[in-house]
């Protein structure tokens, strides 16, 4: 038997036990509750506040102010949490958002979008990854893939060091061929469904191909190795949404949801 079936069939039964649907429409693998996720996100939000220091007056405000213009277009239950935002002292350009409510910016990026729209499309992009439950869905297909590993390891008899060499490689083999292209997966759906959010929300989502292009640049693997899409794939897939968020973004505006939020 091929490997590669071995390792479908280690984790079959806990694949079918758990699956979920995205706000997309894709099939999930889901192991984890709600609850279970909002402590972890409650967990490594306090780990961040301990490890840099968070920043305060303007930039705190301005991060507030297109965050919370963000929120206000989620679905009621996301839209109805407790919401902590933090702007964070380091020059490196990250923001993330976590289960539970977190949303986390690093002045490096508010260097890099040059206006709340631009923001908007970082803050959108970080809060879609919550939204369609990717973490979960991350954290339980390594479950499953490891437990497909420890499947084969038993059931082929690989104890020794001659099996452990063969592990190895199906570790790496599971890394590029399973793992990773369900991380590239979910940075396309967080761009997607993140500009339909900045849409609803009344910013212009045309900001997000600017925001991309602005972080464009540097060495990067190569797509079937990176854990995001490439930037010419991920600008291909704004492109093709856009017309979409257009029409969101026109609804929202003639409904009144112009925000105005000044940029320190």
């Amino acid at each position: 038997m091929r490997w590669t079936h071995l390792l479908a069939v280690g984790a079959l039964s806990v694949s079918l036990a758990a699956c979920t649907t995205s706000p997309t429409g894709r099939s999930q693998l889901t192991l984890m509750s709600d609850e279970q996720l909002d402590q972890m996100g409650a967990q490594a939000f306090a780990q961040y506040q301990q490890e840099l220091p968070t920043v305060g007056g303007a930039p705190l405000r301005y991060v507030q102010c297109v965050t919370g213009a963000v929120i206000r277009a989620l679905p009621e239950r996301e839209r109805n949490q407790n919401w902590q935002v933090k702007v964070f002292q380091s020059e490196q350009a990250n923001a993330f958002a976590l289960p539970g409510g977190y949303v986390g910016i690093n002045t490096g990026l508010l260097n890099v979008a040059q206006n709340q729209d631009q923001l908007a499309a970082v803050i959108g992009h970080e809060i879609a990854h919550v939204l369609a439950r990717h973490a979960n869905e991350r954290a339980s297909t390594q479950t499953a893939t490891q437990l497909g590993l420890s499947v084969i390891s038993s059931a082929s008899g690989m104890q020794g060091a001659g099996g452990e060499t063969m592990m190895a490689a199906l570790g790496m083999g599971a890394q590029y061929g399973i793992l990773l292209p369900f991380s590239r997966r979910h940075e396309s759906e967080a761009d997607t469904l993140g500009l339909y959010l900045m849409a609803e929300a009344g910013f212009d989502p045309r900001a997000s191909i600017a925001l991309w292009n602005n972080m464009a640049g540097g060495a990067r693997p190569p797509a079937w190795a990176s854990t995001h899409p490439s930037h010419g794939q991920r600008i291909g897939g704004l492109e093709a949404s856009m017309g979409e968020a257009m029409s969101r973004y026109e609804r929202a505006r003639n409904a009144g949801r112009t925000p105005n939020c000044p940029r320190p």
